[in-house]
């Protein structure tokens, strides 16, 4: 499932493999081989200094600001090559939320003092930022947050509460939300801040998830405070800013000058279950116990085909409508590699017997949650409806009987 790119990209694509060569362990199998959460958590912050010192995270930004001033292109060669080698920057909740999301908001928003404090502070890893938007009344209509701030000399005061709140147990700071005006308009009275963890007033709680992990949070804030300085953007302004660091988040940014469109967010949930295809087709050919393969069986090779092209069709789409191919198509394909592998897909990996060493498995797990990051898959339809059909709001109102 390669495709060709330009001179420079493959230029840079040696650079990356020759990264990976060298610093990964001899025996590396991936991340989702690691046994144990603490270890996970322990390798990805090893892993993010090799990147840091290696050059190759924020490759995107300006030179002034510890970037290489590279294009989208080379950050999607980065991209698959780590997928490639299972290491997704969806694994990497602290890359996702203060690199991507936050580091490019403020290159477009900050002022020039908060470029300077935070951006080489983001590259290094001595600034960890995490997201602060969603609320439990407010998850999809982030227009309806409750979490106020008000001006007290110098400070902003904060106080309410934020929930599903990825690595905040592991973050120094937070961007966030607020609300700064209770009586404009709810899309109006926003602001969006730049707050401190390390202080009295905030209380972050791990939520356990479905797969296991704690990378989840609920924060409570209690008079906490945030200088007035750590306004990203106008006050009461912040619903714009939001949507820019969305758009980065959602990858439905406008395409680059030269034509190439963001890559789809999401994408390399989708690459993993490309390497999850590739490895099954492998394994259909050979012969079992009775001497017959898999692959002999039509319907396995027509699904395993069907498998490829959807996978192949999602990975080409850009945007929202790549965002909502790359999830659904997961979601649709893992329980098809499954049944293709028999009842021994559905052992994890690093199970003894496990068909493909877990790999359909993780896929199906995955595929759940990847739905829902970022936004669900049904938020993103009625963007796809409304923004770029132009069919207008939905209606969620009972039925006139």
């Amino acid at each position: 499932m390669d495709m060709t790119y330009p001179a420079e990209a493959e230029v840079f694509r040696a650079e990356v493999r020759k990264v990976l060569a060298e610093e990964l362990p001899a025996d590396w199998r991936g991340i989702g081989a690691i046994p144990t959460e603490a270890e996970t958590e322990d390798f990805v912050a090893r892993w993010r200094a090799v990147l840091h010192r290696r050059g190759l995270l924020g490759i995107t930004w300006p030179v002034e600001y510890g970037g290489r001033g590279l294009s989208q292109l080379h950050q999607v060669v980065l991209v698959e090559e780590l997928t490639r080698a299972g290491l997704p920057f969806g694994r990497q909740p602290l890359e996702a939320t203060g690199l991507k999301m936050l580091g490019n908001t403020l290159l477009r928003w900050g002022t020039d003092d908060q470029k300077a404090r935070y951006l080489p502070g983001l590259l290094s890893g001595e600034i960890r930022f995490c997201q602060g938007f969603s609320e439990p009344s407010a998850g999809s209509d982030l227009a309806s947050v409750r979490t106020r701030a008000l001006r007290r000399g110098g400070d902003w005061v904060i106080n309410g509460q934020k929930i599903w709140t990825s690595a905040a147990m592991h973050s120094t700071h937070i961007f966030t939300l607020v609300r700064t005006d209770p009586d404009a308009p709810k899309h109006r009275g926003l602001t969006f801040l730049l707050v401190p963890l390390a202080q009295p007033g905030v209380e972050v709680r791990p939520i356990r998830h479905m797969a296991g992990g704690r990378e989840f949070c609920e924060i409570f804030f209690t008079d906490a405070r945030t200088g007035a300085d750590e306004v990203v953007g106008q006050v009461n302004g912040g619903w714009a800013v939001l949507r820019g660091a969305l758009d980065v988040e959602h990858g439905t940014g406008e395409g680059e000058a030269d034509g190439l469109q963001r890559i789809a967010v999401m994408s390399e949930h989708a690459t993993l279950m490309a390497e999850a295809i590739d490895t099954i087709a492998a394994l259909v050919t050979h012969e079992g116990a009775d001497g017959r393969r898999l692959l002999d069986d039509e319907s396995v090779a027509y699904r395993l085909g069907r498998s490829v092209a959807r996978t192949e069709a999602a990975l080409s789409t850009p945007g929202m409508f790549g965002r909502v191919a790359n999830a659904q198509t997961m979601r649709d394909v893992a329980p098809d590699l499954m049944d293709v592998l028999g009842t021994a897909s559905a052992l994890p990996v690093d199970t003894h017997g496990a068909a493909d060493d877990g790999g359909a498995e993780y896929i199906f797990r995955l595929a759940s949650p990847t739905g829902i990051y970022g936004g669900t898959l049904e938020v993103f339809r009625n963007m796809i409806a409304q923004h770029a059909l132009g069919l207008g709001r939905p209606n969620y109102s009972p039925p006139v009987s």
